[in-house]
Parts: structure tokens; C-alpha cells; sequence
């Protein structure tokens, strides 16, 4: 994977704040970044969240556990153009037990235009067994609290779209 951060730091929002900038090798032919890449951002982005909470690859390979995402959904807004930097925050919105769900936003670093949302459900897995398993305490807890400071925010327009025309038709 190509290496985009630039800096990450927790605990100045509710979440983490991952910084990259747009890589020649990302722009596509209508000549901004290809949708594509904003994926491997927030993807990026999930794994400097995951090591800020301390759900570092150490931890997951010492307590055979792991995260599989199940689910994403992602908006594009203002587009991001060659060798722009852009700042992606990661917002705990839910939490249970073997369950998380996260909203990542993207903003370009010069105006703070949104350019792309991602809202991920994330199951807790044993990695020995393959299935979903609680999260381990330590790592529930901080989750828990990262969701309460979330919670003094309103959620953000995108949570829980869903994509479509408008009214179905008759065939």
C-alpha cells in the first residue's frame, strides 16, 4: 500500500485525525482522485484509529483477535486534485459488544471542503475462530467513551443513506 500519512494525532477530537496528501498515482482520467483511493484512505485512516485506541497489530496478534469490516457506504463531495492534503476524522457513532459502527469524514486541508464521508460497521473477531467475539474490555471501554464525547456532536447528514433514484417506477 502506498504510504500517505503525513501525521496522525487522537484525542484532540472525538476520534483520530489521520492527515495525507493526494499521490500522483491517484488521479484519475477526469484528472482529481479516483474513488477508488478515498476507499484505501479512510481504509488507512481506520487503521491509524484502530492503534490510537491501542488495537495495534502487537495487541491483535498477542490476543488472536481482529476487526472485519461488513459493511461501508461512502459520499463524495468536493474533489480532491494532485498533491492536495486532506485530513480524514474518525467518529465512534456505536458500539456494542462485537459490534462497532464508525463515520469517517474527509476534508480538504486548505478550506475544510467536505470531499467524501464513510460509515463502516465493523464486526470484533477471534481470529482462531474465525467468528465475531466481544471486544476485549480495555479496548470496549475506550470505544464506549470515544462514543460518548461522539455523541455531544449531531450526527452527520450522511448516517445511514441509503442510494436510489427516488420513487421505483412500474416496469
Amino acid at each position: 500500500m502506498t504510504d500517505m500519512t503525513d501525521t496522525t494525532t487522537a484525542g484532540s477530537t472525538p476520534g483520530t485525525l489521520h492527515h495525507g496528501t493526494v499521490l500522483p498515482e491517484w488521479i484519475d482520467n477526469n484528472g482529481h482522485m479516483n474513488l477508488a483511493y478515498y476507499l484505501m484512505a479512510f481504509d488507512k485512516a481506520l487503521d491509524d484509529f484502530t492503534d490510537a485506541i491501542g488495537f495495534t497489530r502487537a495487541y491483535r496478534a498477542e490476543h488472536q483477535s481482529g476487526i472485519f469490516v461488513v459493511e461501508t457506504h461512502l459520499t463524495y463531495g468536493q474533489e480532491l486534485l494532485e498533491g492536495e492534503a486532506f485530513r480524514v476524522e474518525t467518529r465512534v457513532l456505536g458500539i456494542d459488544g462485537k459490534k462497532l459502527h464508525l463515520f469517517e469524514r474527509m476534508e480538504r486541508a486548505s478550506d475544510g471542503a467536505q470531499a467524501a464521508t464513510c460509515e463502516m460497521m465493523i464486526l470484533h473477531m477471534d481470529m482462531q475462530s474465525r467468528r465475531s467475539a466481544p471486544f476485549p474490555a480495555p479496548i470496549l471501554a475506550g470505544l464506549m467513551e470515544l462514543e460518548q464525547k461522539a455523541a455531544e456532536r449531531p450526527l452527520p447528514p450522511e448516517v445511514g443513506r441509503s442510494i436510489g433514484i427516488g420513487q421505483r417506477r412500474p416496469r
